[in-house]
């Protein structure tokens, strides 16, 4: 793609590293960017910039946040004897939005993928187990997405803590075999956190 502006390419090259994004999405962007007010764009960088710079992740469950500690973990009205496992920020959004589930969550920031090189050292593991040996928590919902990899990490968590007196859950599989949470409906995610199962059930020990 020949581009009549080292400008406009270097921001169409910068654009188009973001997923989903190829050079003529890229292009339209950069071209929308211009047409509009220059405040507008302004306003856009800024935005990211401030983000990037600013945005924190809570000392409690690793959600983003824009304190130390997020809304979440700090709203009294949350049980904190109920934690929801989830991989990522994403996830924790996704349930959000089916206004079904009125505990904590705890985000991994992955889940253990060998091919990929992620180990249970890489990821929030430790500070989960943490919480369980506070006594504190008194249910542990594994909601991780169904595949291989969450199925893993549910079970390696499920053996660090299955000796102390908690119970653990996952949710109902009325989220299909291999999907990520972020793109099940907000009806069948709600209904997979009500409905959920003990997660003895869903292996074989």
């Amino acid at each position: 793609m020949e581009f009549s502006s080292k400008l406009i390419q270097n921001a169409v090259n910068e654009i188009s590293q973001l997923p989903g994004i190829g050079k003529r999405t890229a292009l339209r962007l950069a071209l929308h960017m211009l047409r509009q007010q220059k405040n507008q764009t302004e306003d856009l960088a800024n935005a990211l910039v401030l983000m990037r710079n600013n945005i924190k992740f809570c000392n409690n469950c690793h959600n983003i946040s824009d304190l130390e500690t997020c809304e979440i973990c700090a709203n009294p009205k949350r049980d904190n004897s109920i934690i929801c496992v989830v991989e990522d920020i994403r996830d924790v959004m996704a349930i959000e939005s089916t206004s079904s589930f009125k505990g904590l969550y705890h985000v991994l920031g992955g889940k253990i993928s060998p091919m990929d090189g992620i180990g249970p050292d890489d990821l929030n593991i430790t500070s989960l187990v943490d919480k369980v040996k506070s006594g504190v928590v008194k249910e542990l919902i594994f909601a991780l997405s169904s595949t291989m990899e969450g199925d893993t990490t549910n079970f390696y968590i499920y053996k660090l803590i299955n000796k102390f007196d908690v119970l653990t859950s996952t949710i109902a599989r009325g989220v299909s075999v291999g999907d990520d949470l972020e793109y099940a409906d907000e009806i069948t995610l709600g209904r997979s956190i009500t409905n959920r199962i003990p997660f003895e059930s869903s292996i074989k020990i």
